[in-house]
């Protein structure tokens, strides 16, 4: 080798050891310590709703930049607006209110939402409402007490008639999982807000059921609890009656053999009964009054009773027959629902046809304060 190319090989060497070198300490230097988090002051959390001692409650948003927040809920003059406090939440206090659960929702500029505060949502198509519970020194009909209890088991099942799957509620009354007994069925609708669950977790049927039941004032009896919304995305004119049609349709060709194929019922319209809430009054008033077939016992609460002459006219036209098959024909309404008018003038239509009926003219509005209450009055008088 020439002295050209050692010099060559000494100085490829010398950068390696170089290279090598800088990489080791490049490896091994400390590494810079992390630059300190920047801490933010944490904003306290705000407890809403607060049900004071008087029985007042207070609710409370967190909205600062909000030009506008207001609580609307079930309870009388229900609307009230909120005050905004120099740490950007919003509060108010109404009250106080009679013990009872209620529904409420917060608009909070001109957008209604649930209280973010309250983890109990009701149940629906677009939940926007929470639920209040206003407890008293005693239980009430509703309230979880110390009586034996049924069970509610949520089902999914396939709707021949709508091409789609749907959701159900079924409750069993105490004892039933023990027995081998078959209970009589009562079919139970919830309105167009709502969903099949929403008539346990507001509505509390299943409680008032075992409290009832517990009492000897009901039959021991099971519930089905539907989706009212057959047609989806209903809306414009004709939407109702087609919407109720549609549903009785899925009712008679899947959710009633659903229910017969998998629980112990008794069959017969004696064992059969039917009722709702607004758009499920309409529903069951509708389907009860023209399949008395295959129901005896049908009532409606704050009805949405729409063109009766057409949608019932057979049972109208028929009164003998109709009052033949009717073990119970009873519906009711509040002094301030807006249905009122709907309800006083299908009962009037009634009495000109010499249908056989019980109209109850109640106190309240359309709320669920009211529908627990009416429900409390219908089951002791089915199945006796």
């Amino acid at each position: 080798m020439n002295t050209s190319s050692k010099n060559a090989h000494r100085v490829l060497a010398l950068a390696a050891l170089l290279t090598c070198q800088c990489l080791t300490a490049q490896e091994t230097r400390p590494a810079a310590a992390p630059a300190a988090a920047v801490r933010r002051p944490q904003t306290p959390p705000v407890v809403s709703p607060q049900v004071n001692a008087d029985r007042t409650v207070t609710f409370r948003v967190r909205a600062a930049k909000a030009t506008e927040v207001s609580v609307s809920g079930e309870w009388p003059n229900g609307t009230k607006p909120m005050t905004k406090g120099e740490d950007g939440a919003w509060s108010v206090t109404v009250g106080p209110l009679a013990p009872d659960l209620y529904g409420y929702s917060l608009m909070i500029d001109g957008f209604r939402t649930v209280d973010p505060g309250n983890s109990q949502v009701k149940p629906a198509r677009s939940p926007t409402t929470s639920i209040l519970d206003v407890p008293g020194s005693a239980p009430l009909a509703h309230d979880f007490q110390a009586v034996p209890h049924g069970t509610v088991r949520m089902h999914t099942y396939d709707s021949k008639a709508l091409g789609r799957k749907r959701g159900l509620q079924v409750y069993t009354p105490p004892g039933y999982d023990k027995s081998s007994a078959k209970y009589p069925v009562l079919y139970l609708f919830h309105g167009s807000g709502d969903n099949e669950a929403t008539w346990v977790a507001l509505g509390k049927a299943h409680l008032i059921a075992d409290n009832l039941m517990a009492q000897k004032k009901a039959k021991p009896m099971i519930i089905v609890m539907t989706d009212g919304h057959a047609v989806v995305g209903a809306g414009g004119p004709g939407s109702l009656t087609n919407n109720t049609s549609a549903f009785e349709s899925d009712l008679l060709k899947d959710v009633m053999p659903f229910v017969e194929a998998n629980y112990r019922v008794k069959k017969g319209p004696e064992n059969r009964a039917i009722i709702g809430l607004s758009m499920g009054g309409g529903q069951s008033l509708t389907v009860g009054l023209n399949h008395l077939e295959l129901f005896s016992w049908v009532g409606g609460m704050s009805s949405a009773v729409r063109n009766p002459e057409q949608t019932v006219g057979n049972a109208l036209a028929n009164a003998k027959d109709t009052n033949s098959k009717l073990k119970l024909f009873w519906f009711a309404c509040g002094k301030d629902d807006f249905l009122l008018k709907n309800n006083q003038d299908f009962s009037e239509l009634l009495k000109k046809q010499g249908i056989k009926h019980s109209f109850a003219l109640t106190e309240g509005n359309h709320s669920w304060p009211v529908w627990r209450r009416y429900l409390v009055d219908f089951l002791p008088m089915i199945f006796n």
